[in-house]
């Protein structure tokens, strides 16, 4: 795609402009770091352009604070005072669970996890922001927790302009299918294979 130009154009009926204008769905997986980042990366180019941003954190501790959710906030007061930018809104889904192990049974953690995605697909149906982040969302699907058929058809099906971003390893092949965007961070080189473990400012 040199200069931004696409190699082809499909023929589906739809003008420059209203291909251009339509909402996507982007995955970001792979075994190496840089998913997340990239994702609220995006995130603040949707608040820099008027979007309003919905952050739905689910393989993280609900005490755990990260950079980006202090940045956000940031950003959501500074929209609430000034109306630059656009509304923010962080939900982290459950008590927090992860591939490292959390307190809790499965069951429990399961049905927190759907509860999340069912929150989420409420809020696409009201149309509720303009731009989702469902970090560590590919979790729940590889564990069964939420159904992958489910997350499809509701994302292929959702109302009016609404960008998704989905992070996390092991992507389903359907979810990939599926995507208009699908980026893989393979790991070259990184810090803990010299023993680095993660710091300030880098990781969180």
């Amino acid at each position: 795609m040199p200069q931004g130009k696409p190699d082809s154009v499909p023929d589906d009926g739809l003008t420059t402009r209203q291909r251009r204008h339509r909402p996507l769905t982007l995955v970001h997986t792979g075994e190496n770091k840089g998913k997340s980042t990239a994702a609220f990366g995006m995130a603040l180019r949707a608040w820099n352009a008027g979007i309003s941003v919905g952050v739905f954190q689910f393989v993280k501790s609900a005490k755990w604070r990260v950079g980006e959710e202090s940045a956000l906030a940031a950003l959501n007061s500074v929209h609430e005072a000034t109306g630059q930018g656009a509304a923010v809104r962080w939900h982290k889904m459950g008590e927090g669970w992860s591939w490292i192990q959390r307190p809790g049974t499965t069951a429990d953690h399961a049905a927190d996890a759907l509860e999340g995605w069912r929150q989420i697909q409420r809020d696409l149906a009201a149309e509720t922001f303009g731009f989702y982040v469902l970090d560590e969302f590919t979790y729940p699907m590889k564990w069964g927790w939420v159904d992958v058929d489910d997350v499809v058809d509701t994302l292929t099906s959702r109302p009016g302009f609404e960008h998704v971003v989905i992070t996390g390893r092991d992507a389903a092949p359907r979810l990939v299918e599926a995507a208009d965007l699908v980026t893989e961070m393979t790991k070259v080189k990184h810090p803990m294979d010299q023993g680095q473990k993660g710091q300030r400012g880098i990781e969180w």
